[in-house]
Protein backbone atom coordinates (compact mmCIF):
# COMPACT_ATOMS: atom_id res chain seq x y z
CA UNK A 1 0.00 0.00 0.00
CA UNK A 2 1.40 3.58 -0.96
CA UNK A 3 1.77 5.89 2.15
CA UNK A 4 3.46 8.80 0.27
CA UNK A 5 2.60 9.59 -3.49
CA UNK A 6 3.94 12.28 -5.62
CA UNK A 7 3.00 12.97 -9.44
CA UNK A 8 5.28 15.43 -11.40
CA UNK A 9 5.10 17.35 -7.92
CA UNK A 10 6.73 20.91 -8.88
CA UNK A 11 7.50 24.08 -6.67
CA UNK A 12 9.00 27.52 -8.04
CA UNK A 13 10.17 30.58 -6.36
CA UNK A 14 10.04 33.27 -8.54
CA UNK A 15 12.82 32.42 -11.43
CA UNK A 16 14.16 29.46 -9.26
CA UNK A 17 12.77 25.70 -9.38
CA UNK A 18 12.75 24.36 -6.02
CA UNK A 19 11.66 20.90 -6.81
CA UNK A 20 11.14 19.54 -10.54
CA UNK A 21 8.21 17.15 -11.83
CA UNK A 22 8.85 14.99 -8.65
CA UNK A 23 7.48 11.75 -8.80
CA UNK A 24 7.69 8.82 -6.31
CA UNK A 25 6.03 6.57 -4.13
CA UNK A 26 6.82 5.03 -0.28
CA UNK A 27 4.91 2.08 0.44
CA UNK A 28 3.27 1.55 4.19
CA UNK A 29 6.12 0.78 7.00
CA UNK A 30 9.03 1.29 4.72
CA UNK A 31 12.20 3.88 5.86
CA UNK A 32 12.50 5.67 2.69
CA UNK A 33 15.51 8.27 2.17
CA UNK A 34 15.66 11.47 -0.10
CA UNK A 35 19.20 11.64 -0.53
CA UNK A 36 20.79 14.84 -1.94
CA UNK A 37 23.17 17.83 -0.92
CA UNK A 38 22.11 21.66 0.62
CA UNK A 39 19.78 23.37 -2.07
CA UNK A 40 18.80 19.96 -3.81
CA UNK A 41 14.99 20.64 -2.66
CA UNK A 42 15.04 18.09 0.10
CA UNK A 43 13.19 20.49 2.58
CA UNK A 44 11.08 21.90 -0.17
CA UNK A 45 10.11 18.12 -0.58
CA UNK A 46 9.23 17.90 2.84
CA UNK A 47 7.19 21.29 3.73
CA UNK A 48 5.00 20.29 0.23
CA UNK A 49 4.35 16.79 1.40
CA UNK A 50 3.19 18.14 5.00
CA UNK A 51 1.25 20.90 3.50
CA UNK A 52 3.20 23.50 4.98
CA UNK A 53 3.91 24.64 1.18
CA UNK A 54 1.50 24.63 -2.22
CA UNK A 55 2.84 23.32 -4.79
CA UNK A 56 3.09 25.44 -8.32
CA UNK A 57 2.29 22.49 -10.35
CA UNK A 58 1.77 18.47 -9.71
CA UNK A 59 0.01 16.49 -6.87
CA UNK A 60 0.89 15.02 -3.85
CA UNK A 61 -1.08 12.11 -1.58
CA UNK A 62 -0.21 11.32 1.94
CA UNK A 63 -1.77 8.25 3.83
CA UNK A 64 -4.41 8.81 1.08
CA UNK A 65 -5.26 12.37 1.74
CA UNK A 66 -4.30 15.24 -1.16
CA UNK A 67 -1.65 17.65 0.13
CA UNK A 68 -3.16 20.49 -0.80
CA UNK A 69 -7.08 19.72 -0.59
CA UNK A 70 -6.79 17.86 2.55
CA UNK A 71 -4.07 19.21 4.41
CA UNK A 72 -5.75 20.02 7.66
CA UNK A 73 -6.67 16.48 8.09
CA UNK A 74 -2.76 15.22 6.80
CA UNK A 75 -1.76 17.33 10.05
CA UNK A 76 -3.36 14.49 12.27
CA UNK A 77 -1.81 11.56 10.62
CA UNK A 78 1.78 12.68 10.55
CA UNK A 79 4.53 13.64 12.39
CA UNK A 80 7.12 16.26 10.90
CA UNK A 81 10.33 16.92 12.64
CA UNK A 82 12.18 19.94 10.68
CA UNK A 83 16.01 20.53 10.87
CA UNK A 84 15.24 23.16 14.01
CA UNK A 85 12.31 21.96 15.97
CA UNK A 86 10.15 23.93 17.80
CA UNK A 87 11.42 22.66 21.17
CA UNK A 88 11.47 25.70 23.59
CA UNK A 89 14.54 25.77 25.77
CA UNK A 90 12.69 26.94 28.80
CA UNK A 91 10.67 24.54 29.06
CA UNK A 92 11.70 21.30 30.94
CA UNK A 93 12.09 17.72 28.97
CA UNK A 94 8.43 16.49 30.16
CA UNK A 95 7.18 20.07 29.75
CA UNK A 96 8.09 20.03 26.16
CA UNK A 97 6.37 16.86 25.45
CA UNK A 98 3.29 17.68 27.70
CA UNK A 99 3.08 21.07 25.18
CA UNK A 100 2.86 19.54 22.24
CA UNK A 101 0.06 16.67 23.63
CA UNK A 102 -1.74 19.61 24.03
CA UNK A 103 -1.24 20.66 20.95
CA UNK A 104 -2.31 17.92 19.12
CA UNK A 105 -5.28 17.32 21.52
CA UNK A 106 -4.11 14.11 22.82
CA UNK A 107 -6.83 12.67 24.83
CA UNK A 108 -6.33 12.72 28.96
CA UNK A 109 -7.15 9.40 29.03
CA UNK A 110 -4.11 7.21 28.71
CA UNK A 111 -1.80 10.45 27.98
CA UNK A 112 0.35 9.84 31.27
CA UNK A 113 1.17 6.26 29.66
CA UNK A 114 2.03 7.29 26.08
CA UNK A 115 4.59 9.62 27.50
CA UNK A 116 6.51 7.54 29.75
CA UNK A 117 6.30 5.50 26.94
CA UNK A 118 7.84 7.75 25.03
CA UNK A 119 10.61 9.20 27.51
CA UNK A 120 11.96 5.22 27.92
CA UNK A 121 11.78 4.38 24.17
CA UNK A 122 14.18 7.57 23.72
CA UNK A 123 16.00 7.40 26.77
CA UNK A 124 14.97 10.33 28.21
CA UNK A 125 13.01 9.28 31.36
CA UNK A 126 16.57 10.14 33.81
CA UNK A 127 15.99 13.74 32.11
CA UNK A 128 12.61 14.23 32.06
CA UNK A 129 13.58 17.25 34.30
CA UNK A 130 16.07 19.26 32.56
CA UNK A 131 15.58 22.32 30.51
CA UNK A 132 15.65 21.86 26.91
CA UNK A 133 18.00 24.21 26.39
CA UNK A 134 20.69 22.57 28.86
CA UNK A 135 20.40 18.72 26.34
CA UNK A 136 22.96 18.17 24.25
CA UNK A 137 22.63 17.77 20.03
CA UNK A 138 21.83 14.46 20.11
CA UNK A 139 19.09 14.15 23.02
CA UNK A 140 17.32 17.71 21.64
CA UNK A 141 16.83 15.39 18.43
CA UNK A 142 15.29 12.68 20.33
CA UNK A 143 13.07 15.08 22.22
CA UNK A 144 12.35 16.16 19.10
CA UNK A 145 11.22 12.92 17.78
CA UNK A 146 9.10 12.18 21.09
CA UNK A 147 7.54 15.29 20.74
CA UNK A 148 6.94 14.31 17.04
CA UNK A 149 5.24 10.98 17.90
CA UNK A 150 3.09 12.56 20.90
CA UNK A 151 0.02 11.52 18.56
CA UNK A 152 0.92 8.46 17.34
CA UNK A 153 1.52 9.25 13.86
CA UNK A 154 1.18 7.28 10.56
CA UNK A 155 3.62 9.00 8.96
CA UNK A 156 6.78 10.50 9.76
CA UNK A 157 9.08 12.78 8.23
CA UNK A 158 12.08 14.20 9.40
CA UNK A 159 13.97 16.68 7.71
CA UNK A 160 18.13 16.46 8.44
CA UNK A 161 17.22 14.82 11.84
CA UNK A 162 20.71 14.02 12.37
CA UNK A 163 22.77 16.94 10.95
CA UNK A 164 25.15 17.86 13.21
CA UNK A 165 24.76 15.04 16.06
CA UNK A 166 27.48 13.18 17.45
CA UNK A 167 27.76 9.85 15.66
CA UNK A 168 26.82 7.71 18.83
CA UNK A 169 23.97 9.72 18.95
CA UNK A 170 23.05 8.99 15.49
CA UNK A 171 23.21 5.24 15.70
CA UNK A 172 20.90 5.69 18.71
CA UNK A 173 18.38 7.81 16.58
CA UNK A 174 18.59 5.26 14.23
CA UNK A 175 18.24 2.57 16.40
CA UNK A 176 14.85 4.34 17.32
CA UNK A 177 13.82 4.84 14.00
CA UNK A 178 14.10 0.95 13.46
CA UNK A 179 11.58 0.07 16.30
CA UNK A 180 8.88 2.58 15.12
CA UNK A 181 9.22 0.62 11.43
CA UNK A 182 8.86 -2.36 13.48
CA UNK A 183 5.10 -0.94 14.45
CA UNK A 184 4.15 -0.18 10.96
CA UNK A 185 5.26 3.66 10.81
CA UNK A 186 6.22 4.74 7.59
CA UNK A 187 9.44 7.06 7.95
CA UNK A 188 10.51 9.38 4.82
CA UNK A 189 13.80 10.96 5.70
CA UNK A 190 16.09 13.34 4.15
CA UNK A 191 19.90 13.32 4.65
CA UNK A 192 23.05 14.16 3.17
CA UNK A 193 24.59 11.35 4.76
CA UNK A 194 25.22 9.17 2.19
CA UNK A 195 26.37 6.59 5.69
CA UNK A 196 22.81 7.09 6.94
CA UNK A 197 21.04 6.48 3.53
CA UNK A 198 22.59 3.24 3.34
CA UNK A 199 20.31 2.14 6.09
CA UNK A 200 17.18 3.30 4.79
CA UNK A 201 14.77 0.51 2.54
CA UNK A 202 14.85 2.81 -0.62
CA UNK A 203 16.69 5.82 -1.40
CA UNK A 204 15.75 8.57 -3.91
CA UNK A 205 18.60 10.47 -5.44
CA UNK A 206 18.02 14.45 -5.63
CA UNK A 207 19.98 16.98 -7.12
CA UNK A 208 18.91 20.54 -7.97
CA UNK A 209 15.23 19.91 -7.61
CA UNK A 210 15.36 16.71 -10.04
CA UNK A 211 14.82 12.83 -8.72
CA UNK A 212 18.10 11.19 -10.37
CA UNK A 213 17.10 7.25 -9.31
CA UNK A 214 14.95 5.91 -6.43
CA UNK A 215 15.23 2.15 -5.93
CA UNK A 216 16.88 0.31 -3.19
CA UNK A 217 20.62 1.23 -2.18
CA UNK A 218 22.00 -1.95 -4.28
CA UNK A 219 19.56 -1.33 -7.08
CA UNK A 220 21.25 2.70 -7.25
CA UNK A 221 24.27 1.27 -7.25
CA UNK A 222 23.76 -0.86 -9.95
CA UNK A 223 23.10 2.20 -12.22
CA UNK A 224 27.03 2.63 -12.35
CA UNK A 225 27.83 1.32 -15.59
CA UNK A 226 31.56 0.59 -16.36
CA UNK A 227 34.33 -1.08 -13.38
CA UNK A 228 34.92 0.76 -10.33
CA UNK A 229 39.16 1.23 -10.10
CA UNK A 230 40.87 1.99 -7.00
CA UNK A 231 43.72 4.07 -7.51
CA UNK A 232 46.96 4.11 -4.59
CA UNK A 233 49.85 6.35 -5.26
CA UNK A 234 52.30 8.83 -4.37
CA UNK A 235 50.90 12.34 -4.30
CA UNK A 236 46.89 11.26 -4.91
CA UNK A 237 45.49 14.90 -5.06
CA UNK A 238 48.65 15.76 -7.61
CA UNK A 239 47.52 12.52 -9.63
CA UNK A 240 44.27 12.90 -9.82
CA UNK A 241 44.73 16.05 -11.51
CA UNK A 242 46.55 14.59 -13.85
CA UNK A 243 43.88 11.14 -14.60
CA UNK A 244 41.36 14.03 -14.84
CA UNK A 245 43.18 16.18 -17.78
CA UNK A 246 43.97 12.56 -19.35
CA UNK A 247 40.02 12.48 -19.73
CA UNK A 248 40.16 8.65 -19.01
CA UNK A 249 36.68 9.03 -17.26
CA UNK A 250 35.30 9.97 -13.93
CA UNK A 251 38.08 10.66 -11.31
CA UNK A 252 37.35 11.62 -7.43
CA UNK A 253 39.73 11.49 -4.40
CA UNK A 254 39.15 9.33 -1.50
CA UNK A 255 41.44 10.45 1.11
CA UNK A 256 44.53 9.15 -0.05
CA UNK A 257 42.93 6.85 -3.12
CA UNK A 258 41.66 8.00 -6.06
CA UNK A 259 38.45 6.39 -7.79
CA UNK A 260 38.05 6.24 -11.46
CA UNK A 261 35.28 4.92 -13.09
CA UNK A 262 36.23 2.90 -16.61
CA UNK A 263 34.24 1.32 -19.65
CA UNK A 264 36.71 -1.44 -19.42
CA UNK A 265 38.66 -2.96 -16.19
CA UNK A 266 41.72 -3.89 -17.80
CA UNK A 267 41.54 -0.89 -20.03
CA UNK A 268 41.50 1.64 -17.55
CA UNK A 269 44.05 0.09 -15.54
CA UNK A 270 46.67 0.17 -18.15
CA UNK A 271 45.78 4.28 -19.41
CA UNK A 272 46.25 4.88 -15.54
CA UNK A 273 49.29 3.30 -15.43
CA UNK A 274 50.41 4.72 -18.48
CA UNK A 275 49.47 8.70 -17.39
CA UNK A 276 50.50 8.45 -14.34
CA UNK A 277 54.16 7.39 -15.33
CA UNK A 278 54.51 9.91 -17.63
CA UNK A 279 54.37 12.06 -14.62
CA UNK A 280 56.59 10.25 -12.97
CA UNK A 281 54.37 9.24 -10.31
CA UNK A 282 53.96 4.86 -10.31
CA UNK A 283 51.01 3.75 -9.17
CA UNK A 284 50.89 1.85 -5.94
CA UNK A 285 48.01 -0.49 -6.13
CA UNK A 286 44.91 -0.81 -8.97
CA UNK A 287 41.99 -2.78 -8.09
CA UNK A 288 38.44 -3.39 -8.98
CA UNK A 289 35.76 -2.24 -6.00
CA UNK A 290 32.42 -2.00 -5.77
CA UNK A 291 30.89 1.14 -5.74
CA UNK A 292 29.48 3.57 -2.76
CA UNK A 293 26.83 6.09 -2.73
CA UNK A 294 29.22 8.65 -2.97
CA UNK A 295 31.18 7.02 -6.13
CA UNK A 296 27.41 7.27 -7.44
CA UNK A 297 26.59 11.34 -7.00
CA UNK A 298 30.34 11.83 -7.86
CA UNK A 299 30.64 10.21 -11.46
CA UNK A 300 26.78 11.61 -11.94
CA UNK A 301 27.77 15.07 -10.62
CA UNK A 302 31.35 15.61 -10.01
CA UNK A 303 30.87 18.87 -7.81
CA UNK A 304 28.30 17.53 -5.40
CA UNK A 305 29.93 17.59 -1.62
CA UNK A 306 27.69 15.50 0.75
CA UNK A 307 28.04 14.45 4.58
Amino acid sequence: METVRTQALTRRFGDLVALDQLTLAVEEGEIFGLVGPDGAGKTTTMRLLTGILEPTSGEAWVDGLHAVRDAEAIKDRIGYMAQRFGLYPDLTVQENIDFYADLYEVPKAGRNERVERLLAFSNLTPFRRRHAGNLSGGMKQKLGLACALIHTPRVLFLDEPTNGVDPVSRRDFWRILYQLQQERVTIFVSTAYLDEAERCNRIGLLHQGRLLACDTVEGVKGLLKGALLEVRCESPRRAAGILRAADLGSVALFGDRIHVLAADADRGRTAVEAALQAEGIPALEIQVIEPTLEDIFTSAIPEVALG
